[in-house]
């Protein structure tokens, strides 16, 4: 047997398979017992939240697992290999996850609610609450969900040679069964499983992956990977302004459009603060812990582990495009009209690298990182419909009838996700690109509405509730021009459009959505200042400056030295690797 193969070979299968097999045991195991345990049957807390029984370490897991998906897999590898380190800046968010944990957890925690639009119900009103979760379901059934599919079956294509559609459906099917019987638990703890085996993966990628490059060093294939990311992203004045940094002041640099300065920098905050804050996939996670101080541990942790994507996927992207000039690398990712393909980086790094009997442990890793990372959205979007519209409306409903719904909710959800996979093929390459600003178009007014409405008593909730809507459509309404008017920013036929298109989509995607995001706060302001406030009963408990003294002892008395001492280490890491890659 040949063990530097560069494909894989059948002990690699044999490895795959009794994996993959293990893990399922494990997880039904661990199902079993948690349902045996339980007298009167399953609940829906333990269906949708497991029981907020969970510990600190699972939750970091199930939080760092529910955002490692094929978008990474695929998705920030080929960035790696593309534009180099700019889209750093949304996976070096270590810092914002702190934010949940400490500022938003004991809201979260006091509420004891389900659902982040449940959230919202409490401090605004019902519509604001149905308006979150009709925005919040579209997208997950029409771009996450698909989204991942479409990037699983590119992946599983690359790396095991299957074609696409087996790869993307089987991905949807497999974790839809998974995600109906194993509901939370199910998912909790595959991803306990999965994180280290996935973590320890990716670096042996990275590592091998320097040692190729080097020749056998692993800091000259560190540098020589640097070097030859500062001969990319060659301007019109024949500048090369390189990937190898984070900040692109420069106007003339190509990458400028696309990472513009300070803007990159405060845009994927915004950003960031939507996903990690106020996202019911990410906060169900540390809604299912045990108690305040698991939760905020739990976000640490995250904390720590969402240091690694950059150097787990992006990095080893950047290694790909160095080692493309080797023909036996290059073949790996080449199509048939002799294209170097992005998003097979990864797969590409994983085949060439790795030796046999490694690849197939790896793979199973990978394999459980998709399932985890889909059943996730799945699980949410169970949630969401269940209790947010489900429940509101058969308020009778018995703990059992919610569970049944909630799994022919996750069933509704992967038929339309697989549904929508061949229209997303039709939209090509471009539709992939108009998905990457969509979360800056849909972000600005879900993070106005929860920082206003955590931070300050003082918004009403009328102006809660336009703030959100407003705010969304106007996002909306720029990804409808975009979609009518899809010519490139300056080319010739942009320059056709009327004038105020031109000025509308000429805005930068990132500062409009800082605008948007400015605009929605002072339009809820504004509107405050003419409408009807809560009743200080109504806000009781989930405002900072409504918290009861029994509610502030206890966020007080969940956090101790070690946490503020652990959480700054998380702040310094962000900090340190800003300053290195500038």
């Amino acid at each position: 047997m040949n063990w530097n193969s560069h494909q894989f070979e059948m002990l690699d299968w044999a490895i795959i398979v009794i994996g993959v097999a293990l893990v399922a045991w494990f997880v039904c195991r661990a199902i079993r017992r948690s349902k045996a345990a339980k007298v009167g049957g399953e609940t829906s807390d333990d269906y949708f939240l497991s029981g907020r029984n969970e510990t600190w370490f699972t939750i970091g897991a199930a939080i760092f697992a529910a955002n490692i998906g094929s978008e990474h897999l695929v998705g920030l590898a080929g960035a790696g290999a593309e534009t180099g380190l700019g889209m750093a800046h949304w996976e070096m968010q270590g810092w914002m996850i702190l934010i949940l944990g400490w500022f938003f957890v004991p809201f979260y925690e006091h509420s004891r609610i389900f659902t982040m639009p449940e959230f919202l119900s409490r401090r605004f009103t019902r519509n604001t609450s149905s308006a979150l979760s009709l925005i919040t379901l579209v997208s997950y059934v029409l771009t996450k969900v698909s989204v991942t599919a479409i990037t699983g079956g590119i992946f599983f294509e690359g790396l095991l040679g299957l074609p696409f559609w087996y790869g993307a459906i089987g991905l949807v099917l497999l974790t839809g069964v998974f995600t109906i019987f194993g509901g939370m638990k199910g998912v909790m703890t595959i991803s306990a499983i999965q994180t280290p085996i996935l973590i320890i993966g990716a670096f042996l990628v990275l590592f091998l992956g320097l040692h190729a490059l080097g020749s056998g060093s692993i800091v000259d294939g560190w540098n020589a990977m640097l070097a030859h990311a500062q001969t990319l992203n060659k301007g019109v004045d024949e500048t090369n302004y390189g990937i190898n940094h984070l900040m692109h002041f420069e106007e003339s640099d190509p990458l400028y459009g696309r990472f513009p300065g300070f803007g990159v920098f405060i845009g994927a905050a915004i950003i960031g603060f939507w996903y990690w804050c106020t996202d019911q996939h990410i906060v169900q996670r540390v809604l299912a812990a045990r108690n305040m101080n698991e939760a905020r541990k739990g976000t640490i942790f995250a904390g720590y582990l969402k240091i690694l994507p950059v150097f787990m996927f992006l990095i080893p992207g950047m290694v790909a495009a160095a080692l493309y000039a080797r023909p036996d690398f290059a073949a790996l990712m080449t199509n048939a009209e002799g294209e170097m393909v992005t998003d097979e980086a990864f797969s590409a790094m994983v085949r060439y690298v790795l030796p046999v009997g490694v690849k197939g442990i790896v793979t199973i890793g990978f394999i459980s990182a998709l399932v985890t990372s889909l059943a996730a959205h799945f699980n949410s979007s169970a949630t969401l419909f269940t209790i947010d519209f489900y429940k509101h409306y058969h308020p009778e409903a018995s703990e059992q009838k919610l569970v049944w719904m909630g799994r022919m909710a996750t069933l509704a959800v992967v038929i339309l996700g697989v549904a929508w996979i061949p229209v997303m093929q039709m939209m090509g390459k471009s539709l992939y690109g108009i998905l990457q600003e969509m979360q800056s178009l849909i972000a600005p007014a879900i993070a106005a509405v929860f920082i206003l409405g955590v931070f300050t008593k003082r918004v009403t909730p009328k102006a809660g509730e336009i703030g959100l809507i407003v705010g969304f459509l106007i996002g909306m309404g720029r990804l409808a021009i975009m979609a009518i008017f899809p010519a490139k920013v300056g080319s010739p036929d942009f320059l056709d459009y009327p004038t105020f298109i031109q000025s509308f989509l000429g805005i930068n995607w990132l500062w409009f959505e800082i605008y948007l995001l400015v605009f929605t706060m002072l339009l809820m302001i504004s509107i405050s200042f003419f409408t009807k406030q809560a009743s200080e009963e109504k806000l009781k408990g989930i405002t900072f400056l409504t918290q009861s003294p029994e509610q502030k002892a206890a966020t007080r008395a969940s956090w101790g030295k070690m946490d503020v001492i652990t959480s700054l280490g998380v702040v310094l890491i962000c900090i340190l690797f800003y300053i290195y890659f500038w």
